[in-house]
């Protein structure tokens, strides 16, 4: 299966478009880990051709937030561009699945904290800052951060079926059913005769 592991980072934030619907956003960099290269990259808009072509061959989207904010922002230009329909590829929200095992949302640096004792280098915001700033390497770096983590918090998800995450003092356990993140492949059997 062809997975993706993306992450978007915007130009402008809701207060600026005066609007909480990601779609009215402007994307500024989107990130990506391909599991069939085992590659990163990183695209600005001038790049979505490149994009494209890796999301076209894409059987799953993994993310975090992707269902109510990636998947939907990056959807208007993959639409603009005539290229379909980004919903129509599996999608994998692990923040979603946190939300649904444990009732509420996390942010994922509250993840990383946890489970691997290490935390975002950012944060949105940082990098709005730093696109008004023509920081365009420090965006790229902290999305790819990001996409890496995701990744990370996938895998070992995946394996051990939790993640844990820290509040206060404390460190909890987020137990997760992961036999449906991916579809078992069917065995063709052959007939010996």
């Amino acid at each position: 299966m062809k997975k993706i592991v993306f992450d978007i980072e915007t130009k402008n934030i809701f207060q600026d478009v005066g609007s909480n619907n990601p779609v009215d956003l402007d994307i500024s960099v989107v990130c990506t880990y391909d599991y069939e290269t085992n590659s990163y990259d990183s695209f600005l808009q001038e790049d979505f051709s490149r994009l494209w072509d890796l999301l076209a061959k894409a059987e799953m989207l993994v993310t975090y937030n992707g269902d109510h904010f990636d998947i939907p922002l990056l959807n208007k230009y993959y639409k603009k561009d005539g290229r379909g329909d980004l919903n129509d590829i599996r999608s994998l929200d692990l923040l979603k699945e946190i939300k649904n095992s444990y009732g509420r949302r996390m942010k994922l640096d509250q993840i990383a904290d946890g489970t691997f004792g290490i935390h975002k280098s950012g944060n949105g915001l940082d990098a709005v800052v730093w696109w008004r700033n023509g920081e365009i390497e420090k965006i790229k770096k902290y999305c790819l951060d990001d996409v890496k983590i995701t990744k990370d918090v996938y895998e070992y998800a995946l394996k051990n079926k939790k993640l844990i995450f820290k509040e206060g003092p404390f460190t909890k356990e987020i137990k997760l059913d992961t036999k449906h993140w991916e579809p078992v492949q069917e065995m063709k059997t052959q007939s010996l005769f």
